[in-house]
């Protein structure tokens, strides 16, 4: 997982998981300027309301 996927992942379901939040607070001593943006983003997304802290429903297809 990257931090891009997970970006992605989240506003394309509007939902991160704890185990989301867990992998970035676990790595982000690690991130680029770049990846701590978009983590900064992230958390500014989940303040405002825009995504949720929960789970994903699998899609049944």
């Amino acid at each position: 997982m990257t931090l891009g996927q997970l970006f992605l992942e989240a506003m394309s379901s509007g939902v991160i998981t704890n185990g989301e939040m867990t992998w970035i607070t676990d790595h982000q001593a690690q991130f680029s300027r770049t990846e701590e943006a978009v983590a900064l983003r992230l958390g500014r997304l989940i303040d405002e309301g825009s995504i949720q802290l929960g789970c994903r429903m699998p899609l049944n297809n």
